[in-house]
């Protein structure tokens, strides 16, 4: 259900914290389009050609790194003799004035590269950001739950979104609706939890099958018709600790899910009530950017 992560707690790093790399060129190809059509950067060509410089991309914030691969994509597609030394790599932490990566090369290219640089990594790294104040609130009160995104994700960013989560420690929920059925209200409009579930079961052989229940009663109709995770949706405190209790006192080893404008307060009580996975869709569709900047690191040179 979800990817592995790096180990909670540290800044561990694994090498699918990257994003697949055809959608990596696709966004930044659509992002530099987007600036760049249709006369290309008008206030950089006022650069001499031959001037060259050193900037560090720096962060003003607290916060974790994301978002590297689409920054380096950038600069390549721009210029691919610039130089770049990257210091901090996705899944790292970053305090204000750390130094996450250094560009050399023509100040023109540079300047050209910097908002679309600056956007990948300042929406992905908020995006890692949050999830770790989350990932952390959890494991210091049941470190077993794990934090997982949504689909509410920034219409054709989600693997970039998605692959940020695990930079923060997360874990992800569905990539698609082809990865797994999922039965919510809307869908309980046509037929029952039961009829759902044997449904799946049968057109699906061998794919999680999670219900959403609003209600405590659900939840014993969805354990008897097979669900593979039981999702609890907008219920309270209370209410989830008393499901949760119930199952397991029934010897009930079904996943429990727990969704709903789940605040970082919220997520340590209902970790220790009990649910095994918290979905947040503020991860992805309400996460502030981090602060990062371009700094010039020395005058530029080579002026014609």
């Amino acid at each position: 259900m979800g990817a592995p992560t790096p180990r909670r707690g540290s800044d561990a790093v694994v090498a699918d914290l990257d994003p697949p790399r055809v959608a990596v060129v696709d966004a930044v190809t659509r992002a530099l389009a987007e600036d760049l059509l249709p006369l290309g950067d008008l206030t950089s060509a006022l650069v001499p050609p031959a001037s060259t410089a050193t900037v560090a991309i720096v962060s003003r914030a607290s916060g974790v790194v994301a978002g590297r691969a689409c920054a380096l994509e950038a600069f390549a597609q721009i210029d691919p003799s610039l130089d770049v030394a990257w210091s901090v790599p996705d899944g790292g932490r970053v305090e204000p004035g750390d130094r996450v990566a250094e560009v050399n090369g023509s100040l023109r290219s540079i300047l050209t590269a910097e908002r679309t640089v600056l956007n990948f990594l300042g929406h992905l790294s908020g995006v890692a950001s949050l999830t770790r104040r989350y990932v952390d609130a959890v494991e210091a009160a049941w470190p077993a739950t794990r934090i997982l995104d949504t689909r509410k994700t920034t219409p054709g960013l989600r693997s970039l979104e998605k692959a940020a989560v695990r930079a923060g420690g997360g874990h992800n929920h569905r990539g698609g609706l082809s990865d797994a059925v999922l039965v919510k209200d809307n869908h309980l409009g046509g037929l029952s939890i039961a009829e759902a579930v044997a449904r799946a079961r049968e057109l699906w052989p061998g794919r999680m099958v999670e219900v959403e229940c609003d209600r405590p009663d659900q939840v014993d109709e969805a354990v008897v018709a097979g669900a593979t995770v039981i999702m609890l949706d907008n219920m309270s405190l209370e209410e989830v600790a008393s499901c949760v209790s119930g199952l397991r006192a029934d010897g009930v080893g079904t996943l429990v899910e727990v969704s709903g404008r789940v605040s970082v307060d919220d997520a340590p009580r209902l970790a220790a009530a009990g649910a095994d996975l918290i979905s947040v869709g503020a991860l992805t569709h309400s996460a502030p950017v981090l602060d990062l900047g371009f700094d010039l690191a020395s005058s530029p040179a080579g002026k014609g």
